[in-house]
């Protein structure tokens, strides 16, 4: 069985199942969609409730409810037996999603909403700690790569399969579709996922401390995790505005043309797996100062983008590929650090990054205000810029106190506590 596979790695030397590898990758795909079905039905939404402009705070409490789990329900998933845990948060995101459905008021909408964010974000945030803990050493950077591979195509295609299920049978049918799914992927899970106890036998209280002191005890995953925020600082920058620039002269874009703009991010997916290619080699560290150089230099690009459409391509396609493989070269890192409770470092290095985007895509609509395209590009180049200072700090302290032996398997979890 893949289960039982997956539960033996005969000291780091066996192969993850390729099975259960891409089942894992599909199941982040299909609950972070979840997220993001509502972004083009908001106008049919809103109409749904006389028009109630509180429909458009939806995207908002789905991120807020995100943001709540990433520190107090991600933590779980070292504490108690993970397969039952993601199974009964796959129930919860279910019954979310009907409510969704079902809702009577925007009011209901919204807090059913915030559930929906709450639960997926606990969902994904769980499922790649899991898989990242049953790879071995020298193929995590790939099953990583594999599953946020899986979430970035569930994200991208989202919003068609939102739009075209919308149009012919209406938002509400949607919902009670992703639902149902929701429940299929929770008994697919139940019987694929390997049984095992808690990693560590402490309270949820004790978790949390837990989990504050490995953030203030390790400062390379201080440093990635700043690292994270920075990039993805710089994406919320550039697809927070990008919308206006298209809908503006010289392009005049409408909803439609601008969202198949949004498929050009698909090759982040490719970046993802070459870059965890790289990071199974031991080469994080180079790739990592690469990527976030092409990172700053493709806001050159993005700048010329207010006259040339092949130019906004190019800048968005090298942007894109230096955010998903600097997120993947950290992640390959900070996952490394230690052999166990790796749901704590997804709380503290997800926080981070998701911190990073809003305080991202809040400067990026300050910038187009004040500034137009112009400031929103060297707003994108100075976030790269921090994460560059950032990854040249770390070289500085680990060239001052070489730490042999942590660079790709870490310490036994004993160690942090």
């Amino acid at each position: 069985m893949i289960n039982e596979a997956l539960g033996r790695r005969a000291g780091g030397a066996e192969r993850t199942p390729r099975r259960m590898v891409w089942l894992l990758a599909a199941a982040y795909g299909l609950t972070i969609a979840n997220l993001y079905y509502c972004q083009p039905l908001l106008l049919q939404m809103a109409h749904s409730y006389a028009a109630d402009s509180a429909v458009g705070y939806l995207p908002t409490a789905g991120q807020l409810g995100y943001a709540l789990a990433l520190p107090l329900v991600v933590p779980l998933g070292d504490i108690v037996r993970r397969r039952p845990l993601v199974c009964l948060l796959l129930l919860v995101d279910a019954a979310a999603l009907a409510a969704t459905a079902a809702a009577p008021t925007a009011g209901a909408l919204l807090a059913a909403g915030a559930v929906i964010g709450l639960a997926s974000a606990s969902v994904v945030n769980i499922l790649v700690p899991y898989a990242a803990t049953a790879a071995a050493g020298h193929e995590r950077g790939r099953v990583v790569a594999t599953m946020l591979g899986g979430g970035l195509v569930g994200i991208l295609l989202s919003r068609a399969v939102a739009g075209l299920t919308a149009a012919y049978f209406g938002w509400r049918v949607l919902y009670l579709a992703s639902a149902a799914m929701t429940l299929l992927l929770a008994a697919v899970l139940a019987r694929a996922m390997a049984p095992s106890a808690a990693e560590v036998p402490i309270g949820y209280g004790a978790q949390l401390r837990a989990t504050a002191r490995l953030a203030a005890r390790e400062p390379l995953l201080r440093g990635r995790s700043l690292i994270g925020a920075c990039v993805f600082g710089a994406f919320g920058v550039f697809w927070t505005t990008v919308a206006f620039l298209l809908a503006d002269p010289p392009y005049r874009y409408g909803e439609a043309e601008i969202g198949l703009f949004t498929l050009v991010g698909a090759a982040g997916a490719l970046a993802a797996r070459v870059a965890g290619r790289a990071a199974d080699r031991g080469r994080q560290s180079a790739w990592t100062g690469g990527l976030l150089i092409l990172g700053v230099a493709s806001f050159g690009a993005v700048a010329l983008g207010d006259r040339s459409l092949a130019w906004l391509v190019a800048g968005l396609l090298v942007m894109d590929v230096a955010v998903h493989g600097t997120h993947l070269l950290n992640m390959s890192v900070v996952y490394g650090l230690v052999d166990g409770a790796r749901s704590r470092i997804a709380s503290v290095y997800m926080t981070f990054y998701t911190l990073g985007g809003v305080a991202g895509s809040a400067a990026g609509a300050g910038a187009y205000r004040s500034g137009g395209w112009t400031a929103v590009s060297a707003t994108g180049a100075a976030f790269m810029a921090a994460g560059l200072a950032a990854w040249a700090r770390e070289q500085h302290r680990a060239a001052k106190e070489p730490r042999p032996g942590r660079g790709h398997e870490g310490r036994a979890f004993g160690e942090t506590r």
